[in-house]
């Protein structure tokens, strides 16, 4: 890919077997400076040959096409490193199993396609599909098959029975986590003497199916979140589309809260869900801050560190986007920067001493 310093526009290839959304799409981008649509596709086949031959920063990608689906027509592009892909999907049930599928073998991020009257509900959407756009192309292209997730099951261990108190593990992701997680999470051991919360930035229907799919590759037993739910050690909570993470501690009883408030741009929000784990467990906290935009959890990992807890952001060598972990490391959140591959032994280690 030609580096971006040395041209004035991000080069996009739209790809979509849907002629109105081809055209939608392209106005849209048109519409914005610094982005120039310099192809289309009507399907994968078309949408691989043509990224060979236009080489744009970014294809974006519907995923139910003829001749060739976006799943395969991804894979190609991302092993030639030839684009980074955005995908464009329904996510519905159904879209977003094969949208999760995307995400785990390594596309940027993904849009929810519009649905009803498609131009102006792409309006909503705009900024949403020009911001990661922009990220995209700005971004560390990934190759296919550096990270893929285990199909098999992993042998569950019990939690260590009477080590008290436990631990707590407060981790945020966002662009590039779906895929990234996966160097951290199958890591730890199943008898992790403590809890882990985590916060992946995404639609709220796609937390559960996120859940059920690292538990199938994680020694921990990973759990969407639910209102009630008692809080031990060696169980990943991940947190639910649409509320917020919280911790909420009696003595010696802690159970979860989903509460809707505060509302943020983002719903878990890492921050609210860093700040509540601190609240219950004080100095026993790990914060984890990894890939994604923006600066959410920046200021959770502050107040972690601030209260005798330990700090850990992914470095920029591994991260897809370095926004989140740089704005911690600026303020004064992390201990330490690490490749993601190299996070759950740390975490392994600093539990162990807390």
């Amino acid at each position: 890919m030609i580096p971006l310093e040395s041209r004035h526009s991000v080069r996009v290839l739209v790809a979509d077997d849907s002629a109105l959304m081809r055209r939608t799409f392209c106005r849209l981008l048109e519409e914005e400076p610094g982005l120039e649509v310099v192809g289309i596709a009507r399907d994968g086949l078309e949408a691989v040959e043509k990224a060979r031959d236009l080489r744009p920063d970014v294809v974006t990608m519907d995923l139910n096409m003829p001749r060739m689906d976006g799943l395969s027509a991804l894979q190609l592009v991302l092993e030639e490193e030839l684009a980074q892909v955005l995908v464009v999907s329904s996510l519905s049930r159904e879209g977003a199993l094969v949208t999760f599928e995307a995400l785990e073998l390594g596309a940027f991020d993904c849009v929810e396609k519009p649905g009803g009257t498609i131009s102006r509900s792409l309006e909503t959407v705009r900024d949403e599909l020009v911001s990661k756009i922009r990220a995209a192309a700005a971004s560390r292209p990934r190759r296919v098959g550096l990270r893929t997730p285990r199909s098999s099951p992993a042998p569950k261990k019990s939690a260590p029975k009477g080590v008290a108190p436990f631990s707590a593990v407060a981790l945020g992701i966002s662009t590039g986590g779906p895929r990234t997680i996966y160097d951290v999470l199958p890591k730890l051991p199943g008898d992790l003497n403590a809890a882990v919360f985590v916060v992946q930035h995404m639609p709220p229907h796609f937390t559960g199916m996120y859940a059920e799919r690292l538990d199938a590759s994680c020694a921990l037993r990973v759990v969407e979140a639910d209102r009630g739910m008692a809080v031990t050690p060696g169980v990943v909570y991940v947190g639910r589309g649409g509320y917020q993470l919280c911790v909420d501690r009696r003595g010696d009883e802690i159970k979860l809260s989903l509460p809707s408030q505060p509302r943020s741009t983002f719903i878990p929000s890492v921050n609210v869900m860093m700040h509540s784990v601190r609240e219950a467990f004080g100095p026993r906290t790990v914060g984890v801050l990894m890939t994604g935009m923006g600066d959410d959890g920046a200021e959770g990992m502050g107040a972690i560190r601030r209260s005798g807890g330990y700090g850990i952001v992914e470095s920029e060598e591994t991260a897809v986007v370095f926004g989140m972990p740089a704005e911690a490391l600026r303020r004064g959140g992390a201990d330490v920067a690490l490749p993601s591959h190299r996070i759950a032994a740390k975490i392994v280690e600093v539990v162990k001493r807390l």
